[in-house]
């Protein structure tokens, strides 16, 4: 488990650090482990943050998730109409995106809730924590 303090909140943010001290994971396994990519740590192995603030508080990252969602789309559909027009069809259009959305839903979960506890919460970074190790 890496625990090194990540001074930047965005660089925190995309290696799924803990928003509070920066420097814990949020969670247990690599995204690659498709199995287990959903499980994280209760609270931050290195501050002790509890991550689910009130029961059911991650609900409100499924916005994220679909604001996420709706960009990887939108950008995947200008690029096949970029590269290849109007003349693929309905389906050509359908078919990339929706490959394309399939495959990032380990990503789409896990930054949902990362981004959701960093950007959305009460939590801000407390330094002190972070060099308490």
């Amino acid at each position: 488990m890496c625990n090194q303090f990540e001074p930047n909140k965005l660089l925190a943010a995309a290696k799924g650090k803990c928003p509070q001290c920066q420097s814990g994971k949020m969670f247990k396994y690599s995204v690659i482990k498709l199995n287990k990519f959903t499980e994280m740590f209760v609270t931050c192995p290195f501050c002790g943050l509890r991550f689910e603030l009130e029961p059911g508080y991650f609900w409100g990252a499924m916005y994220v998730s679909y604001a996420i969602t709706t960009g990887i789309m939108l950008v995947v559909g200008a690029l096949v109409y970029i590269l290849f027009g109007a003349k693929v069809g309905f389906w050509g259009f359908i078919i990339p995106i929706f490959t394309v959305m399939f495959l990032s839903m380990p990503f789409t979960y896990r930054y949902a809730r990362v981004f959701y506890l960093h950007f959305f919460s009460p939590i801000r970074f407390n330094i002190e924590l972070a060099n308490k190790k």
